[in-house]
């Protein structure tokens, strides 16, 4: 089977039922998919399929196909940084940074809209995540300080 992961094709010789976080991770070399609940519920594992964040634990290989996936190493172009990364950055957000990847996905579908979220649909789109380092206040001031500089009012 072939996907579109970061804008290239690369071909899985898996099983199209096998865990999608499990080859985007170990047979595609994709460490910035983490595996954390294995049922979808703590966002870890969050990439973009087709712009929109999807959890991959919960997620069959198959239903990758076709599509176009973003994982974090996607994220940025030309060796920029994504205001999302750079205010996750400026705003010291990350503590362990396990959790820090899906939601780095999820901010970046936020930011990338076509319209600037309000800090509750931020806040409803983050509350999907779960950070055990307590980071959530500092990764809400990073993602909304992105948010103003991609949408300036």
């Amino acid at each position: 089977m072939e996907i579109n992961v970061n804008g290239g094709a690369r071909h899985c010789d898996a099983p199209a039922t096998s865990m999608a976080a499990y080859v985007l991770r170990n047979d595609l070399g994709l460490a910035g998919v983490r595996l954390g609940c294995g049922e979808g519920h703590c966002g870890a594992c969050t990439v973009l399929v087709d712009g929109r964040p999807a959890t991959t634990c919960d997620m069959p290989l198959s239903a990758l196909e076709g599509r176009q996936v973003t994982t974090p190493e996607g994220v940025g172009a030309g060796g920029q940084l994504h205001p999302v990364q750079a205010a996750l950055l400026e705003h010291q957000a990350g503590q362990c940074g396990f959790c820090l990847s899906g939601i780095l996905m999820t901010a970046v579908a936020l930011v990338d809209g076509e319209r600037p979220p309000s800090e509750q649909e931020v806040r409803a789109a983050l509350d999907r995540h779960l950070c055990r380092c307590g980071s959530q206040h500092r990764i809400l001031q990073a993602v909304l300080a992105a948010v103003r500089k991609v949408h300036p009012a």
